[in-house]
C-alpha cells in the first residue's frame, strides 16, 4: 500500500530536522540549551578561520609568484579536506543506525528509503554548512589571486571561482567517502559487538592520523619537487597533493607535472564515493535486521577489578565513578581525542618549526632540547588537564543524575577535595609520568630532573585554576553552549604564550642552584594560593550544581527605593510589577 506524497514529505522533513539536530548529541545539553545558536558558534569559528587566512592580504597587495599560488592553493585544500575529516570523524555515530533509530521508528510506518534519505541530507546539509563556513571568506577572495595562472580578467576569475569551490566540494567528498567506506568495511567483516568495540579504536586512529598528516606532511608544491623520483611514493600516499592537480585542470593552467595527480584525485574520488555509497547502503538496507537482533557491547568476562585507594570513600568513589566513566563512554573518549588532537597538532606544529629553524640557522638540530621541548612539556601539562576538564562537564546519562541529588550529604569543598584526585588521576600525573620517562631516557641530566620537579608545581597551579568556579560531579551536569567564554579564552591564551616566554628562562635558571630555589619557591607559592581561592570559592557555594542555566538577561538596578519591576529572562514575557 503505497503512501500519499504528502504524508512521506512530512515524515522525511520531520526526520531530517531531527537527525540534523542530532549531529550534536542533544542529552548532553541542558534543558534550557539552544542548540541553533551553538551551532551557529561552530560557523562563527569557520568563518573567523577563513578571514584569518585572507585578512592579510589588504597589507600584502598582489603579485605573488606562482609558487606561493600553490603552496596557498594546497593549504587551502589540505585545511578543508582536514576540517571534513574531523567532521566525518565526530559524527562517526550519526552517519549510520543505531539501536535506537531501529527501535524507535522500526515499529512506526515509516520507510526505510524515507529514514534512509533523511540522514543522508542532514549528513550533506551539515557538512556543506562546515564547508561553506571555512571557506566563507577565503573562498571569494583567493580565486582572485588564483586567476593569476589562468590569463587573469573578470572571466578568469568567475573560471578561478568555480574550480576552487567545485575542487574543494570534491575533496570534501572524497574525505567523507573515505571515512563512509572505513566504517562500512569494519562493521561487513566484523561481527557488531566487536565492531562497537573497535569503532572508538579506529575513531582515534583516524582523528590522530589526519592530523599527523596535515601537520607533517611536506612542502613539495614546486614543479621541481613534484618531478623528483624521490618524492614519488610520498606524492601517491598524500590526497591533497592530488586535488591540487584536480584544481589545476579545472582552472585551466595545469603544467605537465600536474598531470598525474588529477589523474591520482579522479581515480580516489570515484573509489570513495562507490565504497561510501556502497557502505551506506549495505547499512541501511541489510544491517537494520542485525542491529535488533544482535545485543550492544556487553560486559567482557574478563574484569578488572580497579580497588586503588585514593583517600576517604567520598574520594575514591570519585575518581573510580571518573576513570570507568571516560573508559566506558566512546563519546567522552571521542571528545578527549578531539581536544587532546589539537593540542598534540600545535605541539607537533611548533616542534617541527623550531627544529627546522635550528637546522637552518645552526645546522644541527641538536641545541632544541635548551628550550622547544620544555615548551612542549609545559604544553602538553596544560592542555591535557584543560582537555580533561572540559570533557569531565559532560554528562553522561543526564536524567540519572537525580542519584547524585540524593546522595548530596556533604558540603562543596568535599566534593571539590575528590574532583581534584580525579583530576590528578586522569590528566596530571598521566602526563607527568609519560614525558618524565620520555625525557629521563633521551636526556639523563639533572636540569632535566629539575624541569620535571617544576613542571609538577605547573600541573598543579593548573589543576586548581581550572577548578575555580567548578562546582559539579564529574559527567552528571548539563551541558550549556553559547555562553560568552572570555576568561577561556584569556587563560588559553596564557597558555601558549607563557611557556614560550618562561622555558627559555627557566633552562638558564636549572644551572643555577640557588635560582633554581628560588623558582620552585615561587611556583610553590603560587600553587597555594591557587589552592587556597579554589577553596574559597567552593565554601561559597551552598550546594553542588547539576543545571546548568542561562544568566538572566535583565536585571532590576534598585534604583528606585520603594517601586521596582525585576525581570529576568523567565518572567520578562509577563512582565508583572513587584515591590523590591
Amino acid at each position: 500500500m503505497h503512501k500519499p506524497p504528502n504524508i512521506e514529505k512530512r515524515q522525511f522533513r520531520i526526520l531530517y530536522k531531527a537527525f540534523l539536530l542530532r549531529v550534536v548529541d542533544l542529552e548532553l545539553l541542558s534543558a534550557n540549551a539552544d542548540t541553533t545558536r551553538m551551532l551557529g558558534q561552530f560557523a562563527a569559528l569557520f568563518a573567523g578561520i577563513s578571514y584569518l587566512f585572507t585578512f592579510w592580504l589588504i597589507f600584502a597587495g598582489g603579485g605573488f609568484s606562482p609558487d606561493f599560488l600553490w603552496v596557498m592553493e594546497h593549504f587551502l585544500i589540505a585545511t578543508t579536506m582536514l576540517v571534513v575529516g574531523l567532521f566525518s570523524v565526530l559524527c562517526w555515530e550519526s552517519i549510520f543506525p543505531d539501536r535506537r533509530d531501529v527501535l524507535v521508528l522500526a515499529p512506526l510506518p515509516v520507510r526505510v528509503s524515507t529514514l534512509f534519505r533523511a540522514k543522508v541530507s542532514a549528513l550533506v546539509a551539515a557538512l556543506s554548512l562546515s564547508i561553506l563556513s571555512l571557506n566563507s571568506i577565503s573562498g571569494l577572495v583567493w580565486p582572485k589571486m588564483f586567476s593569476a595562472t589562468n590569463g587573469g580578467g573578470y572571466l578568469g576569475m568567475f573560471h578561478s571561482l568555480a574550480a576552487y569551490w567545485i575542487t574543494m566540494v570534491l575533496a570534501a567528498a572524497f574525505m567523507f567517502g573515505c571515512v563512509l567506506a572505513i566504517q562500512g568495511v569494519a562493521s561487513q567483516l566484523l561481527p557488531r559487538r566487536q565492531f562497537l568495540r573497535l569503532s572508538a579504536l579506529l575513531q582515534v586512529a583516524a582523528f590522530f592520523l589526519f592530523i599527523s598528516v596535515y601537520i607533517l606532511e611536506p612542502s613539495l608544491e614546486t614543479p621541481k619537487a613534484l618531478v623528483a623520483a624521490q618524492n614519488q611514493r610520498m606524492l601517491a600516499w598524500l590526497p591533497s597533493y592530488w586535488f591540487l592537480g584536480l584544481f589545476q585542470q579545472l582552472n585551466g593552467s595545469m603544467l605537465p607535472v600536474f598531470a598525474p595527480l588529477a589523474r591520482r584525485a579522479w581515480v580516489g574520488l570515484a573509489v570513495a564515493i562507490f565504497g561510501g555509497a556502497i557502505s551506506v547502503l549495505m547499512a541501511y538496507f541489510r544491517m537494520m535486521g542485525k542491529i535488533i537482533e544482535t545485543p550492544d557491547i556487553v560486559p567482557g568476562a574478563h574484569r578488572v577489578n580497579l580497588s586503588a585507594r585514593f583517600g576517604n570513600l567520598l574520594q575514591t568513589s570519585v575518581v573510580l565513578f571518573s576513570i570507568r566513566t571516560l573508559l566506558r563512554s566512546r563519546q567522552h573518549r571521542m571528545l578527549l581525542s578531539f581536544y587532546l588532537g589539537a593540542a598534540f597538532a600545535m605541539v607537533l606544529a611548533y616542534l617541527k618549526t623550531s627544529l627546522k629553524l635550528l637546522k637552518l640557522l645552526h645546522g644541527s638540530a641538536g641545541d632544541a632540547v635548551n628550550v622547544s621541548f620544555p615548551v612542549a612539556s609545559i604544553w602538553g601539562m596544560c592542555f591535557a588537564i584543560m582537555a580533561v576538564r572540559l570533557v569531565i562537564s559532560m554528562p553522561l546519562t543526564l536524567r540519572a543524575n537525580w542519584i547524585f541529588r540524593m546522595t548530596e550529604i556533604r558540603g562543596v569543598p568535599a566534593y571539590l577535595s575528590a574532583i581534584r584526585r580525579a583530576l590528578f588521576a586522569l590528566a596530571a600525573i598521566p602526563i607527568w609520568l609519560f614525558l618524565a620517562v620520555l625525557f629521563l631516557l633521551r636526556w639523563p641530566t639533572w636540569p632535566i630532573a629539575g624541569h620535571l620537579v617544576l613542571l609538577a608545581l605547573v600541573g598543579i597551579i593548573v589543576v586548581e585554576l581550572s577548578l575555580y568556579g567548578f562546582h559539579k560531579l564529574p559527567f552528571t551536569c548539563s551541558y550549556l553552549p553559547g555562553q560568552s567564554k572570555v576568561h577561556v579564552v584569556f587563560w588559553g591564551c596564557l597558555l601558549v604564550w607563557v611557556p614560550l616566554v618562561a622555558a627559555r628562562f627557566e633552562m638558564r635558571m636549572l644551572h643555577r642552584p640557588i635560582a633554581f630555589i628560588g623558582i620552585l619557591t615561587v611556583l610553590a607559592l603560587t600553587a597555594a594560593c591557587a589552592r587556597w581561592r579554589t577553596i574559597a570559592s567552593a565554601q561559597s557555594a551552598g550546594e553542588l550544581i547539576f543545571e546548568e542555566e542561562y544568566p538572566p538577561e535583565l536585571f532590576t538596578l534598585n534604583l528606585l527605593q520603594n517601586v521596582g519591576v525585576p525581570l529576568t529572562h523567565s518572567s520578562a514575557a509577563d512582565s508583572s510589577s513587584q515591590p523590591l
